[in-house]
């Protein structure tokens, strides 16, 4: 097996989820269908060849993978073949942090995102139950249990934060 091969396993592992991560995502794509004007998408690859991501940090070179991530507009995919990488970046990235990863490898991420031009970036913490809406790099806004539902100003979506969290 070549180091390259080795290296992608390895961060492959470091992004592993959890039961908690796997139910908080389901949870989340579940409420999000409603909103009939975006399409949401479950682990979907984005090309991010177009700029260098070492500058922010990450061991990926061409390549995030948001937890779910929006696109505008429920139309219908007529694709003779089936693409591997997104070169459109979505309105919104979503990550649900696991028992792996840091919130600093999260933030870093939504570096990368905001460069790419996605509008808005959630960070969903499980453990403590919580929901940070970024709009800007350094510009965010936490939900926690004590609020009735999570608000995301930029896409105008309103989530109740229960049903994200209560299983």
């Amino acid at each position: 097996m070549s180091e390259y091969m080795i290296e992608l396993q390895e961060e492959e592992y470091q992004e592993m989820g959890s039961l908690n991560h796997s139910i908080v995502q389901a949870q989340i794509t579940g409420l999000l269908y409603p909103y009939e004007r975006f399409r949401i998408m479950v682990e979907l690859s984005l090309d991010a060849s177009q700029i260098d991501l070492s500058q922010f940090g990450l061991k990926t070179k061409d390549e995030l993978k948001p937890d779910i991530c929006l696109y505008q507009g429920r139309r219908e995919l007529s694709i003779p073949d089936d693409i591997l990488k997104m070169t459109e970046m979505p309105l919104l990235a979503i990550e649900v942090l696991s028992p792996t990863q840091t919130i600093g490898d999260i933030l870093a991420k939504f570096k990368a995102y905001f460069a790419l031009g996605v509008k808005s970036c959630w960070l969903v913490t499980p453990l403590i139950k919580a929901i940070t809406i970024y709009s800007q790099p350094s510009h965010f806004k936490t939900f926690g249990m004590e609020t009735t539902e999570v608000i995301d100003e930029v896409l105008d979506i309103h989530l109740p934060i229960q049903k994200v969290f209560g299983w």
